[in-house]
């Protein structure tokens, strides 16, 4: 099988992604020019960056997303979320696509999935990559990380996820997406509680126990990172502002009322800071 044609397209079924470990992954491809390929919070699917990429296929950028495995429509094969196999899953997805001169863009877990592909698989493809909301660069508490999380307070989580997932999503709503509607709301949980259980519990485990420090400072392309300073999940004095500081080539910008799901309450400032940094690099370094 030729490793740079999509699975789908070989057997007739449309938008489907093969990795070699045998995930099929979900995609969606909208517009042409340079290529902008999104990767999704933990939880959600590629539908949650409806938004960004209307305004950046309007603004005359290919945008590309897909579904992480376990989530939206992508497969649930069980295994394969360790942040190594997810990083190999984004290269997939590139690879299959043939995209060349592209910017990554995550959300939260997705930011350690695109640090991780960097780190593994180099920049060779990539303009340059923006993290909202990063979960990096450390978050377990460790005697050289002493502000981490305690290792009990990520497996309460995961009881609680298993215990009453639904009940689980209705909590944390608000912090996530204060003063959100209930059509947003519901939208948001629709998408959650179509992820598979086992996955969500895995990858929890995996993005608790990822330290992502010595990936950072081998990240060789211009990173833009957004975070919030209301964001109760990604604290920017325990992710963002370590990130910056371990990255070669940071931006770092603060949203101060900014929650961890700022990509939809302010999303009209994440569209133009994101349309701004992929302008920005575009100029600034040698076309691909």
């Amino acid at each position: 099988m030729n490793p740079l044609v999509p699975y789908g397209a070989l057997c007739g079924i449309p938008n489907i992604v093969r990795t070699k470990s045998g995930a099929d992954l979900f995609y969606r491809d909208w517009g042409a020019g340079k290529p902008v390929l999104f990767v999704a919070s933990w939880a959600l699917a590629s539908d949650s960056w409806n938004i960004q990429m209307m305004a950046l296929v309007e603004a005359g950028y290919r945008v590309i997303a897909f579904d992480r495995r376990g989530h939206g429509r992508s497969s649930d094969p069980g295994r394969g979320y360790d942040f190594d196999t997810l990083a190999d899953d984004i290269a997939a997805v590139i690879d299959a696509l043939d995209l060349s001169g592209a910017t990554l863009v995550g959300h939260s877990m997705a930011c350690g999935e695109i640090v991780r592909y960097l780190s593994r698989h180099g920049g060779a493809r990539i303009r340059g990559a923006a993290l909202l909301a990063p979960m990096t660069p450390f978050l377990l508490q460790t005697p050289d990380n002493p502000d981490g999380m305690a290792g009990e307070v990520c497996a309460a989580v995961r009881r609680q996820l298993v215990h009453d997932f639904a009940g689980w999503i209705d909590e944390n709503m608000e912090p996530f997406v204060p003063g959100a509607g209930e059509s947003t709301r519901a939208w948001l949980r629709t998408m959650a509680m179509s992820a598979s259980l086992h996955a969500l519990c895995e990858c929890n485990r995996a993005l608790a126990q990822e330290d992502f420090r010595p990936d950072l400072a081998r990240v060789d392309v211009p990173v833009l990172l957004i975070a919030g300073g209301r964001d109760a999940s990604a604290p920017p004095g325990l992710t963002a502002h370590p990130t910056a500081r371990l990255l070669p080539d940071a931006t770092l910008k603060l949203y101060e009322d900014g929650p961890h799901g700022m990509f939809l309450t302010h999303r009209d400032r994440v569209n133009a800071d994101l349309l701004e940094f992929i302008r920005s690099i575009g100029h600034n370094r040698l076309d691909q």
